[in-house]
């Protein structure tokens, strides 16, 4: 998959009507960060809640969230797995 293939669709959680109800979703998940966090602060935490997944910075955990679609969130994480964006 291409970078051109795929986007995302996002929204914050200060939105009205659905995105508060994806807070409040989120606010009872389990986050978790990647095992392979280096511990230097660079860090994202990353939520699932039913159809929404969360994105929000480790070092500032009451902040601001992004909320992705489930569908839109896996097209992401498939475009990193096969290198769409470089790095490694």
């Amino acid at each position: 998959m291409t970078r051109s293939a795929w986007s995302l669709a996002w929204h914050r959680t200060s939105d009205t009507g659905v995105g508060k109800m994806q807070r409040a979703s989120l606010a009872r998940a389990v986050w978790r960060k990647s095992s392979y966090s280096g511990g230097n602060g660079q860090c994202v935490e990353v939520a699932f809640a039913g159809e929404a997944v969360g994105v929000r910075d480790s070092k500032d955990r009451s902040g601001p969230v992004l909320v992705f679609e489930a569908r839109d969130w896996a097209a992401f994480v498939a475009g990193v797995v096969g290198g769409d964006f470089g790095g490694r």
